[in-house]
């Protein structure tokens, strides 16, 4: 088998030497670290990852291929994939293709065979930055040029650049509740776990106001995961801070509960290097229970002056940062942490359920 040499450049001058995986060609982004022993195929289809080139941790990736099963959306939404080895053999009775071939036919540039450890170590110590992947292109002097030109994370805006087009209905119309899920970059397990609770779901794009959502009389309003700079997506937050009058029950996971924190007046925050891993645990502040817990994300929901409308619910157990919230006022409450991973942890789908009960409270009431 022909390896060709690839490079990936930091954008603090650290340069690693590997081998090419998957497309040749070049790519930019935000160099991150998913720290998952499985889940690949989850990880790089999940649109969050919009804008970033993700290093898996686990030192074998590929072993058990990929299908079409166990994707997050339609395509792979990274923009290149680290890692330290790719398997050459493919196990798993369920695979319809390997990794390496997935990630040509989708056209992304990945790099094998480096340090993957140091790499993680440098984005610790550092914080996050940008990096550029190539494959097909060697003057450094040229890729470094490249490099410092590309934006970084803070203020961009990237929910539109993953939204779907038009609004579409998800699954049957004929489901008890209805759920009007706004999409900033919503993950098809979402949606799933919302169809196992008897809820007919419309999926309307990012950038929906507030009479076309109410047009579809939902019981319920979803605001979804999605990636980039919380505090650019305006229309997300004009149009939310309108839904809250309403009263209708509103539901946030990740980005779409930054964007509620943000409607009701808080802050957000960019991490030093992120949360993206399956096994971050959390406490649950009205149970005292820890949750193990999936995460992805860049931002968080800044405690410096918290508006008193918001009550902490769960707090991250590594750094003590807010992973969950609820008003005090209104009915709505939002998750920073994804409590629909797939392929787990499975410790907080009992949120779904509290938003199903907190939608019955309502027409209720």
């Amino acid at each position: 088998m022909k390896f060709n040499p690839a490079k990936l450049i930091l954008e603090n001058g650290r340069i690693f030497n590997g081998v090419a995986f998957g497309k040749i060609g070049t790519t930019l982004g935000e160099v991150c670290f998913n720290t998952g022993m499985t889940g690949y195929q989850e990880i790089i289809t999940d649109p969050s990852y919009c804008g970033q080139i993700v290093t898996l941790t686990a030192s074998h990736i590929g072993n058990y291929g990929t299908n079409e099963s166990d994707k997050e959306s339609n395509k792979i939404h990274a923009s290149g994939i680290i890692i330290k080895e790719s398997s050459p053999i493919v196990s798993n009775y369920r695979s319809t293709n390997s990794l390496q071939n997935y990630l040509v036919k989708n056209n992304i540039v990945g790099i094998q065979n480096i340090d993957t450890r140091a790499l993680v170590r440098i984005i610790r110590n550092e914080g996050a930055m940008n990096g550029i992947i190539s494959s097909d292109f060697f003057s450094e002097k040229k890729l470094i040029e490249k490099l410092k030109k590309h934006p970084n994370m803070n203020g961009m805006d990237l929910a539109q650049a993953v939204s779907c087009i038009k609004p579409y209905d998800w699954n049957d119309k004929n489901k008890k509740i209805r759920i009007a899920a706004i999409d900033f970059g919503i993950k098809h397990n979402i949606l799933r776990l919302m169809d196992k609770e008897n809820c007919y779901i419309k999926v309307f794009p990012a950038s929906t106001k507030k009479n076309e959502i109410l047009a579809f009389n939902p019981d319920g309003i979803f605001l979804s995961n999605g990636p980039g700079d919380p505090s650019a997506v305006h229309y997300g937050i004009n149009t939310v801070k309108k839904l809250l009058d309403t009263k209708i029950p509103i539901f946030g996971i990740c980005l779409g509960h930054q964007i509620l924190a943000l409607a009701l007046g808080a802050k957000t925050q960019k991490l030093k290097f992120g949360h993206r891993g399956c096994n971050h645990p959390v406490k649950n502040l009205t149970t005292n229970k820890i949750e193990i817990t999936s995460q992805n994300h860049g931002f968080v929901v800044s405690e410096n002056n918290l508006p008193k409308e918001i009550i902490i619910t769960h707090i991250s157990l590594n750094d003590q940062t807010i992973e969950g919230l609820k008003c005090k006022n209104y009915p709505a409450f939002s998750i920073q942490y994804h409590p629909e991973s797939s392929p787990g942890p499975h410790d907080s789908r009992y949120l779904f359920k509290e938003f199903i009960n907190l939608i019955k409270k309502n027409k209720n009431a």
